[in-house]
């Protein structure tokens, strides 16, 4: 028998269809082993030596891939081809206990028959060289993440976390939001003319921009009795070239600008359809295609669309220091243009074949029109410019997006040109000049922060998304949507040889799916930057890819790279608790006019808020948390000393006062001991009918939770709950055993339990417990 072990059972799946009887393929469901969770886990003492320990939710799998792997003649390690892969091939190797004469590790890029069969044919060993690069990174991310984090419980707040590329990527996004915030937009006004050709009308920009209104009116007021005629005519051919065939990068940019999808969304889908056979590995730096697809590509495109629109292309890797996997994302079999079991995979599926068939294609073939027409007695001229796809080419089917949200005020170029000649005369419709305003630095989306990210060598292709997702998680960065403002702006208009001046609105600075960093995001990102730059530098952090990379390539010992990096940065971090201040990011906004107490905004202990008064002052200061759209570090005097009118008294209710507030976990309504919390209402705008309307709603979802209550014990109830059904009584939560019915409890029964101590689910220490020791430990551990 032979045993081949993978990582996904999607794999396993499809792989055992193109394997005979002789061979029994398992699924390690990912990494079987990692650091153990306790303590730092890397002895820093002895040459970094890492503590692994099996993951607890793979015991019974690992006891089971022993008893197979002893029955077999050959174990095959099929994990993916990257360093990860190599990892969990080694980890496997190591916990099951395998030797090298009856171990083999094979490879493929795709997952079809011939791959598999080439895999088998060509076994090799495990590239310890590729396992050393994961275990350095994984061990300096844990160096880093264990030694940094207590750092910020300490000086900023509880439970808060550090990264290396995850402190270097939200310093990306605080730093465009203070560009941002820095820009002052300039105004000029756009001049556009717009001439009748028989019925047809020709738009012409001019090649100059006025500053102020009077300008634009001076020169409008030079046109109203000019003649325009067309003085050169220019045409030239031009073509365009398809765009490299897909990376993980370029999939996730394209993938976000086209479908909408997350960067995260974007590598799951792909993953399904690698496990499922239809594309190659979607985690590579490579634009490389195989001579296999190149093959493909050309008996497609000649029988879809002849074979004049053909051109077989190689494509060259530029990314610094690409990683081991050796094509481009692509279809398995180009043949097959429609692939997925869901919309997601099918759309993602056709991105992929299109991008790839583009590749192959012939240029597209365009002409190119200049119209120039000068302007009477002044130095400016209008210029109109046309182009016509001559031949499509790979147009045909592919057209690659773009980052630029503004393109639109850049483009000035129209399709097919009205049929014109030098010297002819044309006859003025108007002339527009609009006040145009400079765009502040665009806020980054996924994909825009993938691309940057590429571009700084900060990360590789099997990080993007994880990085990505972690910022948003730990909630240093949101990704959302934010209305725009209204905008006034002027009109000049040259009609009939008379000028019209009118001020218009506009909407402008609507974004979509942007990535903003929250406040405690800023704070974070300032004190690490105060107490530990070199961590936060981009050079540096790429200089640690680099090194990762080196290590892959066995030019680099991995221990003696962390043992570089780890004494200077501990000696920070030692430095930064004795002698750093802590941080709040606060900002004086002002006195309050009644009191003369000075108002501040900063970070709290349960997020942002306001602070009414001094504390060390004898007269204990008020606090207000801030409301969901509010920022410390926007916020002004008048709305700060709003926030400190709530509680509001909404009115009675049952005899009883409602009101509204802010509290820890945002804005809510309170009437007697309920509360409700306020998911779309503002608390300083919602009503009392609003309030009850919210109370009765809860009510009624309260009954519907209830599935047991006893007359002689009001304080206990019998609930279900997100994770199933449990008993509260008395503020405590108690968890029911899994065999027991919760509609056949007794009170009896209900309090056996409670006495038995059923573990509390909600309202538990236990984490902030377990949070203080780990620092004692991370204490303890520096000290030695």
């Amino acid at each position: 028998m032979n045993l081949v072990i993978v990582e996904s059972p999607a794999k396993a799946k499809t792989i055992e269809g193109f394997l005979g009887k002789d061979f029994v393929v398992k699924s390690s469901y990912g990494h079987v082993r990692d650091l153990a969770k306790k303590g730092l886990s890397v002895d820093v003492e002895n040459a970094f030596a890492p503590n692994y320990e099996v993951l607890s939710d793979k015991k019974k799998l690992i006891s089971e891939l022993k008893k197979l792997a002893k029955k077999s003649e050959m174990v095959w390690l099929a994990t993916d081809e990257d360093r990860e892969g190599e990892a969990i091939s080694w980890h496997l190797y190591n916990v099951l206990g395998l030797k090298p004469e009856n171990t083999k590790r094979i490879v493929f890029n795709e997952i079809t028959k011939p791959a598999i069969t080439k895999a088998i044919e060509n076994p090799r060993n495990i590239n310890d060289n590729l396992v050393n690069a994961q275990q350095a990174r994984r061990v300096l991310d844990r160096l880093v993440g264990f030694e940094l984090s207590p750092v910020l419980w300490k000086k900023v707040q509880p439970k808060l976390s550090a990264g290396r590329v995850q402190s270097v990527t939200v310093r990306l996004i605080v730093e465009r939001e203070r560009e941002i915030e820095k820009f002052t937009p300039q105004n000029s006004f756009k001049v556009s003319a717009y001439f009748d050709v028989d019925g047809t009308t020709l738009k012409a920009e001019l090649n100059k921009k006025f500053k102020t209104v009077a300008e634009a009116k001076t020169f409008l007021n030079d046109c109203s009795d000019s003649n325009f005629s067309i003085y050169k005519l220019e045409k030239k051919p031009g073509k365009r070239t398809p765009a490299a065939p897909f990376t993980t990068s370029t999939l996730q940019q394209e993938a976000s600008r086209k479908l909408g999808f997350s960067v995260a969304q974007t590598m799951s889908v792909a993953q399904r359809l690698y496990e499922s056979g239809k594309i190659t590995y979607m985690r590579t730096d490579s634009t490389n295609l195989s001579d296999t697809a190149i093959k493909q590509s050309k008996a497609v495109i000649s029988d879809k669309f002849g074979s004049d629109y053909h051109k077989s292309r190689n494509y060259a890797t530029k990314s610094k220091g690409a990683q081991e996997a050796h094509e481009a994302i692509r279809p398995t079999n180009l043949g097959v243009n429609e692939a997925g079991d869901d919309s997601a995979q099918e759309r993602l599926y056709d991105l992929i074949w299109k991008r790839t068939i583009a590749t192959q294609m012939a240029d597209a073939k365009l002409e190119r029109t200049t119209v120039t027409i000068p302007v009477q007695n002044r130095d400016e001229v209008f210029t109109a410019k046309g182009e016509v796809v001559k031949f499509d080419g790979f147009l045909k089917v592919y057209v690659e997006s773009t980052d630029d949200e503004h393109e639109e005020d850049k483009k000035n170029t129209q399709g097919l040109l009205p049929p014109l000649k030098e010297g002819q005369n044309l006859d003025l419709q108007k002339i527009d000049a609009i006040e145009r305003f400079t765009h502040h630095p665009p806020r980054y989306t996924e994909a825009s922060l993938v691309k940057k990210l590429e571009e700084l060598g900060i990360g590789r292709p099997s990080t993007y998304a994880p990085t990505i997702s972690t910022i948003q998680k730990r909630g240093y960065v949101v990704k959302e949507d934010r209305d725009g403002y209204e905008r006034k702006y002027k009109h000049l208009t040259l009609k009939e040889s008379e000028v019209k001046e009118e001020e218009k609105k506009e909407n402008t600075g609507a974004e979509r799916k942007k990535l903003f960093p929250t406040d405690i995001g800023v704070v974070v990102n300032d004190f690490l930057i105060d107490n530990f730059n070199k961590i936060l530098d981009y050079n540096f952090t790429a200089e640690v890819e680099k090194e990762f990379d080196d290590i892959a390539q066995g030019q680099l010992k991995w221990n003696k790279m962390i043992d570089n990096f780890y004494g200077p940065f501990h000696s920070n971090v030692e430095n930064t608790l004795e002698h750093s201040e802590r941080a709040k990011g606060e900002r004086h906004l002002g006195d309050d006019p009644k009191t003369g107490k000075p108002v501040y905004a900063k970070i709290g202990r349960y997020g942002p808020m306001v602070q009414l008064g001094e504390t060390e002052s004898e007269e204990k200061p008020k606090f207000a948390s801030l409301r969901k759209n509010q920022s410390i570090q926007q916020i002004s005097l008048d709305e700060a000393l709003e926030l400190f009118k709530l509680p509001r008294e909404l009115g009675e209710f049952e005899g009883e006062k409602v009101s509204a507030n802010v509290g820890r976990y945002g804005p809510y309504v309170r009437h007697k001991s309920l509360f409700v919390s306020l998911k779309e209402d503002d608390p300083m705008e919602v009503n009392l009918d609003r309030a009850i309307e919210l109370i009765k709603e809860k009510r009624e979802q309260a009954e519907k939770n209830k599935i047991k209550t006893f007359e002689s014990e009001p304080d206990l109830q019998v609930l279900k709950g997100r994770y199933g059904p449990y008993i509260k009584y008395k503020k405590k939560n108690f968890r029911i055993p899994k065999d027991v019915e919760p509609e056949e409890l007794t009170l009896e029964d209900c309090m056996g339990i409670i006495e038995k101590g059923g573990k509390s689910g909600k309202g538990k220490k236990k984490p902030a417990k377990s949070t203080k020791s780990k620092a004692k430990k991370s204490t303890k551990a520096k000290k030695k």
